[in-house]
């Protein structure tokens, strides 16, 4: 109301609407009231009536302004016991007379209002502890933003702006065919910016910087994520198959021609019969003695290689690995260039390509079956740095063990298993950006009579999200450190390095599906719809947790890697060692299981790191421990050990997700020490101990069958966890702007 006399009525209209109903008595308890006033003209009575017309009530932020300005009259006048009194200071004292104060008590009676108890009432409302928890900003975001960048600031500031150009504005045809053409076109356009070639040596016209392509990998995962897969099977799979398998007259060959697009090609491993089981496949890749050369062949239709990208549309040349075969003999799987397709796009004879079809995500990419009869290919086309065919057509290697050549070639193709999850990491920062900001935004409910409240402020939402943002955290800097592991590996180390790739995939493609569907419910309605883009990341992530090896079958993988270490650890141990080793670890469990640590609940020590990562460290090696005491206990029954692995499978799963829990924290709690700026480092450590605590409570069962914990210390964990999400709440939307997507990758109307 812009006439300060009317003023007057707002205390009356905002205790009338804010319950948002109007009864029939209170309209006509008011409309009485005006009309009987003799200070208002017929202009003005019009105005007071028109806010109480039933058909179009006034606006929530009608009612929210007038809730304003009597907050503002309470604060500055704090001893005021009626409306009446608010109603004066509001209409600049227009209506103090005597009368006019009987008239307006009068009103609050016949409308059972006592203004006394209101004004305390309103006085508390305006105090509720969640109505009044407010955004703020505790430290500088671009900070943070630098931080999470590290090294690799520029490139990523690089493909932001890329990716946020015109061109690159998101398909919305749903016709596939459209939309392959229109990611294919994307891929053109990075290619020219010597993105896709960033990994490949100088002298071919790459980059030489694998930490870059990581992060370009993950930075372009903010946009299309069909874009980031077609990227990744052209420039990561198909090139650095050639770059990791091949030697240099395939790297003279190809790679110039791969990096910059010239030659689009595919990455053929997976065949229908044997998805994970690489050693199984059947495809033969035959020698021919007389020309020199291999025919490739596909054996029956189970072998065909399927799900495999580009090969639908736009795929020239592929990656090919089958069994060699010499003179009969199986050398085992090795890898070969097969053209199949000629630069006019025609399929070559023996090809034969079909179409994937639609998939529940990822339809800009053109997965296809590829088939060969009886394919002839020359003998430079195999990639021989592992092994080749001599010109006596005699099998050749430096590795002489069948088991470790195989796994050796294996390894060099790790990258995958790191680009991957980096990626799943970008869409679950997508995904709860979107979500933490439209929750900041989103009001429902509120306290009686009061406003309604952003829904982040309830703390249930709060236990939503943020742990979920405290753990998006925790795998970021673990990624880091798996990259850097990466890039500085030596031999020795390479086992480990494998399974921890293998490991964090499944961690964070597995930590992605759930933060999406959280988020996709968190949101409503409004996340089902898909302008909201929470769909596109569901549909395209679920796939992750299948690519680079099914996240299950990867977790064998790590528990196997680490029943080896510990296998190898007692092996070097003579008889005083295994005593000691015992010995130590019995003392830890003694110091650690004792009543008073085991109840222990105050907050110093509940937020303490070093009890969060002895924690976890004691549910690694004691569940490591148990395994391994019980896969020996069945094979010294008599059990065949491949079986006796697969009577502890589940354990399995145990031994790899306390282990890799173990590294996550690990790690964050190390990033956390190099933090220079004082208030980062702050909100990273509340960070950091949210994550540590959701984990510990999430495994709560675990540490309360082991003894490590009682019920009152879960119990106090508990609510220490929502404890931090109230602490963190305010920083919530700081947080998730750190990660800074681009507005136009962000592109969901509810985020802004």
């Amino acid at each position: 109301m812009k006439d300060s006399k009317l003023k007057a009525f707002i205390p009356l209209f905002y205790l009338v609407w804010s319950d948002d109903l109007l009864t029939q008595k209170e309209f006509v308890t008011l409309q009485n009231f005006i009309f009987s006033q003799d200070w208002l003209n017929t202009k003005e009575q019009e105005i007071l009536l028109s806010n109480l017309d039933s058909k179009t009530p006034p606006t929530r932020t009608t009612i929210n302004s007038w809730k304003s300005e009597i907050e503002t009259v309470l604060n500055e006048n704090p001893t005021l016991k009626s409306t009446f009194e608010i109603a004066t200071l509001l209409s600049d004292n227009e209506n103090s007379s005597r009368d006019l104060r009987a008239a307006f008590i009068q009103l609050e009676n016949d409308l059972g209002i006592s203004g006394e108890e209101i004004i305390t009432d309103f006085k508390n409302k305006s105090n509720s502890l969640t109505s009044n928890l407010q955004t703020i900003t505790s430290f500088e975001i671009e900070k943070l933003t630098r931080i999470l960048d590290g090294e690799q600031a520029a490139i990523i500031k690089k493909v932001k702006l890329i990716i946020s150009q015109p061109e690159f504005a998101y398909e919305t045809s749903t016709d596939t065919a459209i939309y392959r053409e229109k990611v294919y076109d994307w891929c053109k356009i990075l290619a020219k910016e010597n993105l896709g070639n960033m990994a490949y040596p100088k002298e071919y016209g790459g980059g030489d910087n694998i930490a870059d392509y990581f992060a370009i990998m993950e930075t372009l995962s903010y946009h299309d994520l069909s874009l980031v897969i077609k990227f990744g099977v052209q420039f990561g799979l198909w090139g650095m198959s050639v770059h990791s398998l091949g030697t240099e007259k395939h790297y003279s060959k190809y790679l110039k021609d791969i990096g910059s697009l010239i030659i689009p090609g595919c990455f053929a491993m997976t065949e229908t019969n044997h998805g994970s089981n690489v050693k199984g496949m059947e495809t033969t890749a035959t020698y021919n003695h007389d020309d020199q050369t291999f025919t490739i062949h596909t054996p029956h239709q189970k072998a065909q290689k399927e799900y495999i990208g580009n090969a639908a549309v736009h795929g020239q040349m592929a990656t090919v690995f089958a069994k060699l075969i010499i003179d009969n003999t199986d050398y085992g799987v090795n890898a070969f260039i097969v053209a199949i397709r000629d630069i006019n796009s025609v399929v070559l004879k023996g090809i034969t390509i079909n179409d994937c079809g639609l998939k529940m995500g990822l339809n800009g990419v053109d997965n296809g079956t590829i088939s060969f009869d009886q394919v002839v290919i020359p003998k430079e086309n195999m990639l021989d740095r592992f092994a080749s065919v001599n010109d006596k057509g005699e099998f050749e290697s430096p590795i002489p063990s069948d088991n470790r050549r195989f796994f050796t070639m294996l390894g060099t193709l790790v990258g995958g298993r790191i680009g991957i999850p980096r990626s799943a990491l970008a869409a679950a920062k997508s995904g709860l950006t979107i979500a933490i900001q439209y929750s900041d935004k989103r009001r429902q409910f509120g306290p009686e009579g009061g406003s309604e409240v952003p829904i982040l402020n309830y703390r249930i939402h709060q236990r939503r999200l943020l742990p979920l943002v405290a753990k998006t955290y925790a795998n970021h800097f673990a990624l880091q450190y798996v990259t850097k592991r990466f890039m500085k590996r030596t031999e020795a180390e390479m086992p480990e390095i494998e399974a921890l790739a293998a490991g964090m995939k499944a961690y964070s493609t597995w930590s992605t599906t759930a933060i999406l569907q959280e988020c996709r419910e968190a949101c409503g309605g409004k996340g089902y719809l898909s302008e909201n883009r929470i769909d596109a990341l569901k549909n395209d992530t679920e796939v992750y947790t299948t690519f680079e090896g099914d996240n299950t079958v990867l977790m064998q993988l790590v528990a196997k890697n680490r029943l080896s270490e510990f296998r190898k650890s007692f092996g070097q141990m003579d008889a005083m060692g295994i005593i000691q080793y015992v010995y130590d670890n019995a003392k830890t469990a003694i110091a650690e299981k004792n009543p008073i640590a085991t109840r222990k609940t105050d907050e110093t020590h509940l937020i303490d790191q070093e009890f969060h990562l002895n924690a976890f460290i004691h549910r690694e090696k004691t569940t490591l421990a148990s395994a391994a005491k019980r896969l020996k206990k069945l094979i010294e029954s008599g059990l065949d050990p491949y079986d006796a692995f697969n009577v502890v499978q589940h354990q399995m799963i145990d031994v790899a997700q306390a282990y890799l829990e173990r590294i996550v924290l690990e790690q964050f709690q190390e990033a956390i020490k190099s933090i220079e700026d004082n208030d980062s480092k702050s909100a990273m450590i509340k960070l950091c101990q949210l994550y540590a605590l959701a984990q510990i409570e999430k495994n709560k069962g675990w540490y309360l069958e082991d003894g490590y914990m009682e019920a009152v210390k879960t119990k106090a964990i508990r609510k220490m966890v929502n404890q931090l999400c109230w602490d963190i709440r305010p920083d919530a939307v700081a947080l998730v702007k750190a990660f800074d997507i681009p507005d136009s990758c962000l592109a969901a109307p509810i985020a802004f």
